[in-house]
């Protein structure tokens, strides 16, 4: 518990230490947002705001757990994770600040998928899974090519999900916190009746991106210094996946990451309704948008859905809590 705590402090430190040198270096080379025109007009005051913070919670969390020698086979491929798709993100946020459009889509889920498909392969022939854990129910099994494929579906829906989640000043930092929150108490608990080990270095891990997007929030709360970019939202979104994987409870993140998958589904069902029917349901998509544009504050909707992950993170603790106790 003392090195959880531990990870946390120093990367909070290590991020609002460094982060003035780096939004300094960010301004300097001209690294600032371009907002897109069909946003909401409220945004356009935010064009030329630093971003690719994401990289800077990247390089911090990486060089702690290097410090505290953490890496082993369960947090492995969640750091690689974390970087590969992070350079992704960072290649993009280089390409909007640069062109104002950022990689195009097709491109841009081709190197998800790749990156997805390889953490989802060595996931199962490193652990040789041949069972998914579901809630209230438990271990059901699972041919290995199944569980690849929808492994690295989730990773790239996930990835998509913090994405478009970032839109908002605080917002995609505060719920992806709430969610490594959940993940960090379920990687310490063992589970002896079915060989589930705690997973020390693994809680430390989260631990080290909490840390680290508290110090970012200290920079990106209203109104923002810093933005995350895609080298911040895709990473996150692509290591979260790996971590609810790693600790065989990934059907669980549909719950813990409730606020990422209603953020996702509202763009689907409003692409869906307007192809087929002609006509939009909200009035902007993604649906915190909708929220500002029907008069809601920036600040009241971020914190209203910091409320609504901290509960699903609780539910969905409480959740795995009981499927274990069942067992």
């Amino acid at each position: 518990m003392l090195a959880i705590v531990v990870a946390l402090l120093a990367a909070f430190a290590g991020v609002v230490l460094v982060g003035p040198v780096y939004i300094g270096l960010l301004q300097r080379l001209g690294y600032g947002k371009q907002i897109r025109v069909e946003g909401p007009e409220g945004h356009i005051a935010k064009a030329g705001t630093p971003t690719m913070g994401g990289m800077l919670i990247v390089v911090v969390v990486m060089f702690l757990a290097m410090a505290m020698r953490i890496e082993d086979v369960s947090t492995l491929t969640p750091m690689l994770t974390l970087v590969g798709v992070g350079i992704l993100g960072a290649i993009d946020d280089y390409v909007n600040v640069q062109t104002g459009l950022g990689i195009r889509g097709r491109r841009k889920l081709v190197w998800q998928t790749v990156v997805a498909l390889l953490a989802a392969w060595y996931l199962q022939r490193h652990f040789h899974i041949t069972q998914i854990s579901v809630p209230l129910v438990g271990d059901v099994g699972i041919l290995p090519i199944a569980f690849i494929l929808f492994v690295a579906f989730v990773i790239v829906a996930m990835s998509n999900g913090v994405n478009l989640t970032d839109g908002l000043d605080g917002l995609a930092g505060g719920v992806l916190i709430f969610s490594f929150v959940a993940y960090l108490l379920i990687a310490l608990v063992a589970v002896p009746a079915v060989g589930k080990h705690s997973q020390p270095n693994l809680a430390i891990f989260c631990a080290l991106i909490i840390g680290a997007l508290m110090g970012f929030l200290w920079f990106n709360v209203h109104p923002a210094q810093l933005f995350m970019g895609d080298s911040g939202a895709l990473g996150l979104g692509a290591t979260l996946a790996v971590v609810a994987t790693i600790t065989t409870q990934l059907l669980l993140l549909a719950v813990i990451g409730f606020v990422f998958l209603a953020v996702t589904l509202s763009v689907i069902l409003q692409v869906g309704s307007f192809r087929l029917r002609g006509r939009r349901i909200f009035r902007m998509a993604p649906v915190q948008h909708h929220f500002e544009l029907i008069g809601w504050a920036e600040e009241k909707i971020t914190v209203r859905f910091w409320i609504v992950s901290a509960l699903a993170g609780l539910l969905g603790f409480s959740l795995f809590l009981a499927t274990v106790n069942g067992l």
